[in-house]
């Protein structure tokens, strides 16, 4: 139950998260949450924050030199080097996946962080409106599993004869690089809280044209 199906990027979003051990719904929540907004559980390949923060997740080219890098708007790679930053600061918090968020966002795991506004007046910190996108990427997850399932078990079925003849594969197990970073993404030197400027939302509208709807043009996570 990790396709990300109807997610942008949700391809390249799920083999990030897998390849770092992070739930793709939790790695896909921060995409929706830096490059979506409140309105949508996909994020989009854009230049935010000033111009500084590139791709799906934003990555703040005042902090990491990936961003200065032609791969930070491929959203593979982008997804990638995201996933080892937030795999590598959940460790770094014993586990804590909010403290984790916090500091991806702002630079401290116990930091509120960017402040967005959803539907019906919710003002949420950073990792409390990842979360809320976590949950309802989950719900769409299991209900589109629940959809697939009586197609899934008539393929079963009309297959069991083939299935029993191809051969089992042993596949290694996948042993993630060992991430070292210090640094954090686009708040980690602007404070908890601020909103973006002016310069951050005309940034934000440039949309990468092979993106699925162009209509959907968002800005970062840092507006309210």
């Amino acid at each position: 139950m990790d396709a990300l199906s109807g997610i942008r990027y949700g391809n390249e979003i799920a083999g990030a998260a897998r390849a770092h051990g992070l739930d793709p719904a939790l790695l896909a929540a921060v995409a929706a949450q830096e490059t979506g907004g409140p309105g949508s559980n996909s994020g989009a390949n854009v230049v935010g924050d000033g111009g500084h923060g590139h791709g799906v997740f934003q990555i703040d080219d005042r902090y990491h030199a990936f961003a200065n890098t032609p791969a930070a708007m491929q959203p593979a790679q982008n997804a990638d080097y995201a996933a080892g930053l937030l795999s590598n600061l959940i460790s770094q918090n014993g586990g804590n996946v909010r403290a984790a968020l916090s500091a991806y966002n702002a630079g401290s795991p116990t930091a509120t962080g960017t402040v967005t506004s959803w539907p019906g007046g919710q003002q949420l910190g950073y990792a409390d409106s990842v979360m809320q996108h976590y949950a309802s990427i989950q719900e769409s997850m299991q209900q589109n599993a629940i959809d697939e399932a009586p197609t899934a078990v008539a393929n079963t079925n009309s297959l069991s004869n083939v299935a029993a003849q191809v051969p089992q594969l042993s596949i290694p197990a996948f042993t993630p690089p060992n991430w070292s970073f210090t640094s954090y993404s686009n708040e980690a030197g602007k404070g908890g809280g601020q909103q973006a400027n002016s310069a951050d939302q005309a940034m934000a509208s440039l949309v990468d044209p092979t993106a699925a709807d162009p209509s959907d043009r968002t800005e970062s996570s840092d507006a309210a």
